[in-house]
């Protein structure tokens, strides 16, 4: 029997910037019905190589063959056309259109005449029919066809096992809904052969995981070819099949997941060993920095009371809509509360705006660092400086230099892989991680705000910045960090707290948290023995 042709084969690929080589004969092989980690620290080439694969990008030397037939895919029309579809880690959905109107953008059936077939020619050797769309004056003048969007998109949530509505506005979706949307959007317009998944559960709880998970195994059921790209190791276990990983721009290998282990993936990626996950190195605990009391936001936080003292980590979990970036925005100046108090070294502050809570030493590491961390049009140093003009300039102007002189020191002890006048937006998203923590670093602060530190990092970068925490809480600063990963949370936390639903539910000592008490209390069961933590809040309060 004649073995079918893999979906999709790349060979000795290899692709060049001015001064860096990108990717160096890189191979990689899809079977239908292929779920393919693709793995490796930022800056490895896994981001290049599915650009051009996607057709964003040219490559400078290799082959694709798809389904077997050598193709050229010399632009994202070519890859559609090939049945290759792309999502990536930023959806590219528009939050005031329906579901419906998302999955159909820019195919949305408008009310029309069937336009005669064509006569048969030599190139094509039989008549094809096409739709033309009407005219300025044609039947139905170009209006939408809601009736056929409605059918259309009804009939392809049904297909996926997608239990959405077709009118709903995309704004009021959790964020794993917007995936599924997003991934429907992807399948809706034609067959797809091959899809792409660039960090698709990094703002996603548990539950929700789960959920996306399902649909991968579905579509993989039917034949489609799925590359997934993560940087979280237990997904890799959990729904891959086949894995390849890469490193520097070469391919490293191809294995099959059942032959790997955890730690010989980390040493492939990073090429040196990892012997801890999560190194946390306690600290002294000393003064009370940071006093949170009864702090309320109408419809968001309801009467949220904790302390975070010098040398500590303040974990922050919760599912999402729980309210812990709202809580996070507040304490740093970022967004008003209605009431309650915040208190820093002992006395009473009132942030208008970050500005005041920057002037005060607290810093805060947004959730999305593309939009609310960096400048991407920026350079490096410049990011690493914009805190810091009012000190920097003199009568009002920055002399030249001051800004790489202040940020060149950081970057290398953050071991950033750009020049400090490189823009950021090149930079690999562990890099612009780095870039803005270095923003604080430059800076007088002593209570970080961490919201997500790790998230869209590769497991050496993360390894770095969990460094980075034991440095800063040796010196005294205090780390209120919030984040999704439960192993994160319960390896480098001194003490866990649980929002649900805008309240704090529960909180745990570090030998007292553990992933299943703390998932526990997200979803607001019960925990049948309090903590000494929660106990000991309730004494002081």
């Amino acid at each position: 029997m004649t073995r079918a042709a893999p979906a999709l084969e790349m060979r000795g690929i290899r692709k060049t910037f001015p001064g860096v080589v990108a990717l160096d004969d890189v191979d990689l092989t899809l079977e239908a019905g292929d779920v393919h980690m693709l793995l490796g620290e930022n800056g490895a080439g896994k981001s290049t190589l599915m650009k051009i694969l996607s057709g964003a990008c040219r490559r400078d030397g290799g082959s694709i063959a798809v389904g077997g037939e050598a193709v050229e895919i010399a632009s994202p029309r070519d890859a559609l056309a090939l049945g290759i579809r792309v999502i990536y880690q930023e959806l590219s959905l528009v939050p005031q259109l329906s579901v419906a109107e998302n999955m159909f953008l820019g195919a949305l059936p408008t009310y029309g005449r069937r336009v005669q077939t064509d006569p048969p020619c030599t190139r094509h050797r039989r008549p094809f029919t096409r739709y033309r769309r009407p005219g300025p004056f044609g039947p139905g003048f170009g209006i939408l066809n809601r009736r056929a969007l409605r059918e259309q998109t009804a009939r392809l949530l049904v297909d996926l096992g997608l239990e959405l509505d077709p009118a709903a506005p995309v704004a009021r979706l959790g964020l794993a809904q917007r995936q599924m949307v997003e991934i429907a959007k992807a399948l809706s317009t034609g067959h797809a052969r091959i899809l792409v998944m660039d960090e698709p559960t990094s703002s996603l709880t548990a539950p929700e995981v789960s959920q996306l998970f399902d649909l991968i195994d579905r579509l993989a059921s039917r034949g489609v070819a799925i590359v997934y790209i993560t940087h979280r190791l237990d997904e890799v276990f959990r729904i891959g099949r086949r894995i390849t990983v890469l490193r520097d721009g070469r391919h490293v290998t191809t294995r099959p997941v059942g032959d790997v282990t955890v730690a010989e993936l980390v040493q492939l990626m990073a090429n040196r060993n990892l012997t801890e996950h999560f190194p946390k190195v306690p600290a002294p605990r000393g003064a009370e920095l940071l006093r949170v009391e009864h702090l309320s936001s109408a419809g968001r936080l309801f009467d949220v009371s904790f302390s975070l003292h010098a040398g500590e980590v303040v974990g922050v979990a919760g599912l999402v809509g729980a309210g812990r970036t709202e809580l996070a925005r507040a304490v740093s100046g970022a967004d008003r509360f209605e009431d309650g108090r915040l208190i820093l070294d002992g006395g009473e502050v009132r942030f208008r705006q970050p500005a005041d809570a920057i002037a005060r030493g607290v810093g805060l590491l947004p959730e999305d660092r593309k939009s609310d961390g960096l400048v991407a049009c920026l350079t490096v140093a410049r990011n690493i400086a914009l805190p810091h003009g009012r000190r920097l300039a003199r009568f009002g102007v920055v002399p030249p230099g001051a800004e790489a002189k202040l940020a060149e020191p950081i970057a290398d002890d953050l071991r950033v892989k750009a020049a400090p006048a490189q823009p950021v937006r090149l930079l690999s998203g562990g890099n612009q991680q780095k870039v803005v923590l270095g923003k604080w670093l430059a800076g007088d602060v002593r209570v970080f705000v961490f919201d997500e530190p790790t998230r869209g990092v590769d497991v050496g970068s993360k390894v770095e910045i969990y460094n980075l925490m034991n440095r800063l809480t040796a010196r005294g600063a205090g780390i209120l960090m919030i984040s999704s990963e439960l192993p994160e949370l319960v390896g480098m936390s001194d003490r866990v707290i649980v929002m649900h639903r805008g309240r704090i539910h529960a909180e745990f000592d570090r030998g007292a948290a553990t992933e299943e008490r703390v998932l526990a209390a997200a979803l607001g069961l019960p925990h049948p023995v309090p903590s000494e933590a929660a106990e000991r809040r309730r004494v002081e309060g």
